[in-house]
């Protein structure tokens, strides 16, 4: 089995370079994916990571883990993938928003916020957007960090950056984990979710 990492927005792949090494220990292959989300739109970046995606379906069964931003680039590129490429074992969404998060939306006429984010960071704070963004048809388990504050976002469960609410998608496994948003991929609880579901998928449909 291999895997594909994508980070998330403002990181970098050695964010992932942790989680790449559990797995590789585990018999699990795992490569990264960078970008810049400052100086790419969103979908030059998913057209990108489709031609990765490409490349490491024809090298066997594999499967995705996308942080944060990184799980909204899967989507998008799996979904726009040739009918003939063979689909992902498994999609693990990690502290990936399902919806326009109330902190973008908070942020967007920020500075700061739109040079660091780019067309990302738009697309996060529109609703429209969002919505619209595809979901492919593959076995997925949403992990979602519980470790932040309650008080900055009404009392809702989140990590820091991404409540709970916002990262849950009806109809899909729901993991929750005790951890915050920026170190999601570092969490041995995380590793030990996506390696469980990578060896044995099966047992996990419908969870």
């Amino acid at each position: 089995m291999r895997a594909l990492i994508v980070h998330g927005m403002g990181r970098t792949p050695l964010a992932a370079a942790q989680l790449a090494y559990r797995l590789g220990r585990a018999g699990v292959q795992a490569s990264l994916f960078g970008y810049v989300a400052a100086f790419q739109d969103f979908d030059a970046i998913a057209s990108r990571l489709g031609r990765r995606l490409e490349r490491l379906a024809a090298s066997g069964p594999y499967i995705v883990v996308g942080h944060s931003l990184g799980g909204l680039l899967l989507r998008a590129a799996l979904a726009k993938l040739p009918t003939e490429t063979p689909l992902p074992a498994h999609l693990f969404l990690v502290g990936s928003p399902h919806r326009s998060p109330r902190l973008a939306r908070r942020l967007r006429d920020r500075c700061l916020f739109r040079l660091f984010s780019g067309d990302s960071g738009r697309m996060l704070a529109d609703p429209s957007r969002m919505r619209k963004l595809p979901f492919p048809d593959v076995p997925v388990t949403v992990i979602a960090g519980t470790a932040g504050f309650p008080r900055p976002f009404r009392g809702r469960t989140n990590d820091g950056i991404v409540t709970v609410g916002e990262a849950h998608i009806g109809g899909v496994e729901l993991v929750p984990v005790s951890a915050i948003h920026t170190f999601l991929l570092n969490s041995g609880e995380v590793f030990q979710h996506i390696l469980d579901r990578a060896k044995d998928p099966k047992t996990h449909e419908g969870a």
